[in-house]
């Protein structure tokens, strides 16, 4: 008669405790913020899934001046979520305002058609614990619903930048505000957004003052968060914007040759049609103020912004129409 193995504990079937199949503890590390404006259905569905999160993170809204109803419809539908309201259109200083009232070490900034991926804040909160002269980390962005990548996308993963070998991923020049985990004390040393630039391309400023800091910024793919772009989205006010920041941005922190010469592709390469036209004609109405405020980069960072405006030359992501 053959003798049955003696079973190892390697062998036995695993048994399943209450605690192997409990769902993750709450993480207290991030706070979400959002910025929103007449897109009351949109938000909804952002808090839905954010409150969803395993994660449980505190949320603030900043309501910049809604005329649909949508800080009344925040404060009915979700009672736990800090809403403040801007009583103006603040754009991305709406932001600043939340972060004065956050409390965690980490905020992870979310557009009204943005929401993150359960267990992104999570992994974000463990990449900057671990480093402590990482600013923040930039998600991978999907599409809605086709669920495909965000042109940006390719930007990010294929940053012509280098970075120390702790980076948790590639070395990125700049962020999106809507994918971002940021470090808040590095966020309030640096200034927040600035207030001149309102909205559009506004995290160009703030990520190179970052940079010049000391700090480190850094794209991570295991992170995801989804956008599902508004219907109501304005893209050629956001072009107008984009294209006046990115001229005051050059003018604020490029050397001048360098600033010149930007300035002269963008008015060879853009459209030539209104929305362009306008875009410059606000650029140059703002000069007497960046001028006064005009602190070019030391040479080290700016060979770093070359490179980047080398890149974005070709960038799919990085157009100006609409």
């Amino acid at each position: 008669m053959t003798q049955e193995p003696t079973r190892t504990r390697h062998d036995r079937a695993p048994v399943h405790s209450p605690r192997a199949t409990r769902p993750p503890a709450p993480d207290d590390r991030t706070t979400v913020v959002v910025i929103t404006r007449d897109r009351r259905p949109e938000l909804l569905h952002t808090l839905a899934r954010t409150g969803a999160l395993p994660e449980r993170p505190p949320v603030i809204v900043t309501d910049n001046a809604s005329t649909d109803g949508t800080p009344e419809a925040v404060a009915a539908a979700h009672p736990e979520v800090r809403l403040l309201r801007a009583g103006a259109n603040l754009g991305a200083v709406g932001r600043n305002l939340a972060v004065r009232e956050v409390t965690t070490p980490y905020v992870a900034f979310c557009d009204d058609d943005t929401w993150w991926e359960p267990g992104s804040l999570r992994h974000a909160a463990d990449l900057l614990d671990a480093r402590p002269a990482l600013a923040g980390v930039t998600a991978r962005i999907l599409v809605e619903p086709s669920g495909e990548e965000d042109p940006v996308v390719a930007d990010l993963r294929d940053s012509p930048l280098t970075g120390p070998d702790w980076l948790p991923g590639p070395a990125i020049g700049s962020f999106l505000a809507a994918a971002t985990v940021l470090r808040v004390d590095a966020f309030r040393a640096a200034g927040g957004f600035h207030p001149g630039l309102w909205l559009g391309g506004e995290e160009e400023l703030l990520a190179t003052d970052l940079q010049r800091a000391g700090w480190w910024l850094a794209y991570v793919p295991e992170l995801t968060i989804h956008h599902a772009a508004s219907t109501v989205r304005d893209s050629t006010a956001r072009r107008v914007t984009g294209l006046r920041n990115t001229l005051w941005f050059t003018w604020l922190r490029r050397p001048l040759p360098a600033a010149l010469r930007r300035t002269a592709h963008l008015a060879r390469t853009v459209p030539h049609d209104l929305p362009s036209l306008r875009a410059f004609a606000l650029a140059a109405a703002g000069l007497p103020w960046v001028l006064r405020r005009r602190d070019p980069v030391p040479p080290d960072l700016e060979r770093r912004l070359a490179l980047l405006e080398a890149a974005q030359r070709t960038s799919r992501a990085r157009r100006y129409v609409g």
